[in-house]
């Protein structure tokens, strides 16, 4: 049975945060008392009580829990193997979402400097309270819905205003999130549904690449010539690397469709470690543009999380 190994707050970020027998999980805020709680989505972090062993075994033996900025060490959970969405009852009603799988560090840490090593980048899980309740240590822990790792990750933006106005029904959106569910085995983790705005659009696009470790956006809509058609604008001042060869694809594909085709300003790229990829707006021309590149993406996705063969020859080939 997993249980709550420790529960550990602060007072202030950036520090090493202190050991406390029980505490009180808030609703979309965290750890009552402590720093990092809020309303964003790091509201509360998890480390395995495992990982923290194996860090005392590489000669840290005056490791306490809460020194890694961790909120609840957890034993006899294989916290390495959940993805996003995953949800955990801690205590008696208490439960936690999980919506980011390690983090960036911008500054080493004093453990760093003293093991060489820092085990939250890799294997700090994040959370959000979706109920509150009273936890202490001791608890058990069960979990309540898995989403495993190796799934895809991935979100649809919808970009036009009339449907975030809620004058005309969204059919796109989902029929998109349909099919990469169904073909692509991917975990939705959010749908959301944006005005034609650049600045709230690259928010958007920003939050998901650097903070939820997000496979794959996807756009849909505000690709074409309208003045208020923007997307590709927004998606542009994201990306790190673009990927045109699957613009070009799907833009091919659909001119044997449609000589509209040509009109697409559709733009794809690579932002962090997250694909953003951009379709029309129809229904119809969303669904077709995403079929075309999909029997490819699982490999490129793959190679972007460094588990693919490489594209040279087909994976169990040798070298």
């Amino acid at each position: 049975m997993a249980t709550l190994d420790a529960i550990c707050i602060s007072e202030r970020k950036g520090t090493q945060k202190s050991i406390i027998p029980h505490a009180r999980l808030l609703l979309n805020h965290g750890i009552e008392g402590d720093a990092h709680a809020g309303e964003w989505h790091r509201q509360v972090s998890l480390l395995a009580h495992e990982d923290v062993e194996m860090m005392r075994g590489k000669g840290l033996r005056e490791l306490k829990h809460g020194d890694f900025g961790e909120n609840l060490v957890i034993r006899g959970l294989e916290l390495g193997e959940l993805g996003l969405g995953s949800r955990l009852r801690v205590g008696a009603s208490a439960e936690l979402s999980i919506t980011q799988i390690g983090k960036t560090c911008h500054h080493r840490c004093a453990i760093y400097h003293r093991a060489g090593d820092c085990i939250m980048p890799s294997r700090g899980i994040f959370a959000r309270v979706v109920r509150q309740g009273e936890i202490a240590v001791g608890d058990p822990l069960e979990l309540l819905h898995a989403v495993y790792r190796r799934s895809w990750q991935a979100v649809v933006l919808t970009i036009s205003d009339r449907c975030s106005r809620g004058t005309t029904v969204d059919t796109a959106g989902p029929a998109v999130a349909h099919l990469l569910g169904d073909q692509l085995g991917a975990n939705l983790y959010a749908c959301e549904i944006l005005p034609d705005e650049k600045p709230r659009i690259e928010e958007r696009l920003r939050h998901y690449a650097a903070g939820h470790s997000i496979d794959l956006v996807i756009t849909v809509g505000g690709t074409g010539f309208a003045p208020r058609d923007v997307t590709p604008e927004a998606v542009t001042a994201v990306i790190d690397r673009p990927t045109p060869g699957l613009d070009e694809a799907m833009r091919q594909a659909s001119l044997a469709v449609t000589p509209r085709a040509m009109l697409s300003r559709a733009v794809s790229g690579i932002a962090g470690n997250t694909l953003i990829v951009s379709l029309p707006g129809s229904e119809r021309g969303a669904t077709q543009n995403l079929a075309v590149i999909l029997p490819e993406l699982a490999h490129g996705l793959a190679m972007m999380r460094g588990e693919s063969a490489d594209c040279g020859r087909p994976a169990g080939t040798a070298a």
